[in-house]
């Protein structure tokens, strides 16, 4: 029965809202690379330890990010990381203040192979570099907070046929913040200059914080929200144990699902990272596309993973509505998104570009609505201590296989000029994803925690199952 009232997807548009304001935060340097890299005298190389910076900084700040959110919990820690993000993207404008042709020096060990052991590597650049490298450090560390504490908020505010739906909502805030920052950033740099635009979108952050505290609070807590809402969130099967203290990383790392999460984690995940780098690169080089075409056609492709996140993350939800059981609806969602990534091979061969963006926006889509379902199975078998933690590791694992990836593509493309190996890769990886986790958890159950590595309890085992 539907409860009197709505405010949990209240809270889930305070989600998306972060969402999509924490891609414009790191998406705005793209943007405006050029103009700022001519003005502060930038080459290729220091825009690289910049991106380079912030990649780093966000692994590590899913991995300590989703811990700190089980430690600290949504209410406090969540706008903290929030505040000290702001700052960070503001401090990016205060760099127009340090002169251009100071010079930062630093040596750091490196091990060699060539002659085994190890050397000082001295590393020189400008000041306005190291100051931009430093900005996006803290903003990666803090960034990397945001995804643990949504799927956590979404554990804690819906029951569990409407947690994939509630996912792929937030989740599409990060197809948003992508259209719209080159929408709305060069907008504003042409009328008031770089650093102001990021004061101003460091201010967005801090208007969201005040939403955030005069609307948010823990669903038992929370006077917005109605008695039969509260039961209705309440109402279903509990999140399995929901002890006072989470779990260690050692211990999640024994539990199935953790498993299965990270090794899709590894093999899908940075998919989306590839969509976002090399998409425009892709469209560009196979069809010959000018700046403003390309532009517009992977605006066109962001938007059809919007759409795909959200019906993703529907489907779950609607075959629960329909009587099927939690675990096969959720693999189900899992199985047609994987499916629909499979013909992502084709799109190098695709005749025109409006085929091969339909191509790879179907893939892209599918990515979005894998994701919705994946970060929900944690949440239907692990307790709510733990899932910042599992989200932490996922995203760690994730970002930096995600770079290795991303480098492997960048020698493919030299060696062979051709999309067609990287295309063919991903288009199996969430198959065999989905048949690790279904070998792994062969059944989502939430009255059980998984048992670690020893083997699952099956429905109608004598085995006793954990609370």
């Amino acid at each position: 029965m539907k409860p009197a009232g709505s405010f949990r997807w209240v809270v889930c548009g305070l989600l998306f809202a972060l969402v999509s304001l924490s891609y414009m935060d790191r998406l705005i340097i793209g943007m405006l690379k050029k103009p700022i890299g001519a003005q502060l005298g930038w080459s290729e190389a220091d825009y690289g330890y910049i991106a380079a910076g912030f990649s780093f900084a966000y692994a590590f700040g899913y991995l300590f990010g989703g811990r700190a959110m089980d430690i600290l919990k949504i209410k406090r820690g969540l706008p903290l990381f929030v505040f000290v993000w702001c700052l960070a993207v503001a401090a990016h404008g205060l760099i127009r203040f340090v002169n251009p042709t100071e010079q930062f020096h630093t040596a750091f060990p490196w091990f060699s192979l060539v002659e085994p052991g190890f050397r000082w590597i001295t590393l020189a650049m400008p000041m306005t570099v190291a100051g931009f490298v430093a900005a996006r450090v803290v903003l990666g560390l803090a960034e990397g907070a945001n995804f643990p504490a949504a799927i956590r908020t979404v554990a804690e505010w819906f029951p569990v046929q409407e947690r994939a739906y509630a996912t792929g909502w937030f989740n599409a805030g990060t197809n948003v913040g992508a259209v719209l920052c080159p929408i709305g950033v060069p907008w504003v740099y042409s009328r008031l200059g770089w650093s102001v635009t990021f004061y101003l979108t460091g201010l967005a952050g801090l208007a969201w914080l005040v939403a955030w505290w005069w609307l948010y609070d823990e669903p038992e807590k929370s006077f917005r929200l109605s008695p039969s809402e509260l039961l209705y969130i309440q109402g279903q099967p509990a999140t399995p144990a929901n002890p006072a203290r989470g779990m260690s990383w050692l211990a999640l790392i024994r539990q199935r699902p953790v498993v299965a999460f990270l090794i899709a984690s590894i093999l899908a995940g940075p998919a989306w990272g590839f969509y976002q780098f090399f998409v425009p690169d892709f469209l560009e080089k196979q069809f010959h596309l000018g700046l403003q075409a390309t532009g517009w056609w992977t605006g066109c492709f962001f938007g059809l993973t919007a759409v795909g996140g959200i019906t993703g993350g529907w489907l779950a939800g609607f075959l629960l509505g329909k009587g099927w059981n939690l675990n096969t609806a959720r693999k189900f969602a899992l199985l047609a998104c994987a499916l629909s990534v499979v013909p992502v091979f084709l799109a190098p061969m695709a005749g025109s570009v409006q085929l091969a963006v339909l191509i790879v926006g179907l893939a892209g889509a599918a990515h979005q609505g894998w994701s919705a379902n994946l970060y929900s199975v944690l949440s239907d078998t692990l307790s709510k201590q733990d899932i910042g933690s599992a989200v932490g590791m996922g995203g760690f694992v994730c970002f930096f296989t995600g770079g290795w990836v991303n480098a492997f593509t960048g020698l493919i493309l030299e060696k062979t000029g051709s999309y067609e190996w990287v295309f063919a890769y991903f288009s199996l990886t969430y198959v065999f994803s989905l048949a690790m986790l279904h070998w792994l958890v062969p059944r989502i159950d939430l009255a059980r925690l998984s048992p670690g590595i020893a083997p699952q309890p099956m429905p109608g085992s004598c085995q006793a199952s954990q609370p």
